[in-house]
């Protein structure tokens, strides 16, 4: 029972992490590895140098960086475009990284279906309204979307580490959110069309 629990607890924190990276890639990352680091979760053998010295630095400057650059104007558009695809390789990792007891292939499975799935829609809706926003505004109010981002990231990478449970029921209203969105956007393209 007890090892049943820790799975699905770590798998909800995989996940939880996994939508995260939807918003930004980097702060995720960098969350997982300060809570390696300090011993607040354990991660996978082959995954512990996530919470070395080195691998915190890293990933500590990269997520500066990222926040940063998406706050000038067109290149955060640019950003989006390769963002989309490493969202859903961040996505798989940090699942295989926090996913305890289960068979390899399982662990694959899951991560690349929930994980990358999970991070490239909310990935993929985020860039969407990027793209809206610069159309309608100018780019005025990118920086407004990049701060809820970096806001979401920042508040939905900690619900996962301490909160999983939260955190897998965030994950699921986030997704019927994209769900949602797209099917209004869509369902106003096909008017525009007729």
């Amino acid at each position: 029972m007890l090892e049943t629990t820790e799975t699905l607890i770590s798998i909800f924190l995989g996940i939880g992490l996994a939508a995260s990276v939807g918003f930004r890639i980097f702060v995720p990352l960098f969350t997982l590895s300060l809570a390696s680091y300090f011993g607040v979760i354990p991660l996978n053998e082959s995954w512990e140098w996530i919470g070395s010295i080195t691998a915190l630095c890293t990933l500590g400057f990269a997520t500066i960086l990222e926040v940063f650059a998406y706050y000038i104007p067109v290149f955060d558009n640019l950003l989006d475009t390769i963002a989309i695809p490493l969202a859903a390789i961040a996505g798989t990792a940090v699942v295989v990284s926090t996913a305890v007891n289960l068979d390899p292939i399982v662990t694959w499975s899951l991560a690349i279906i929930a994980g990358g799935g999970t991070a490239a829609a909310i990935k993929g809706s985020i860039a969407t309204t990027r793209a809206v926003s610069t159309t309608t505004t100018a780019g005025l109010a990118n920086p407004l979307v990049s701060t809820i981002e970096t806001g979401g990231a920042t508040a939905m990478s900690a619900i996962a580490i301490f909160l999983p449970i939260l955190a897998i029921v965030l994950v699921v209203g986030l997704l019927s959110g994209v769900f949602f969105f797209f099917k209004k956007v869509r369902s106003k393209f096909k008017r525009k069309q007729v």
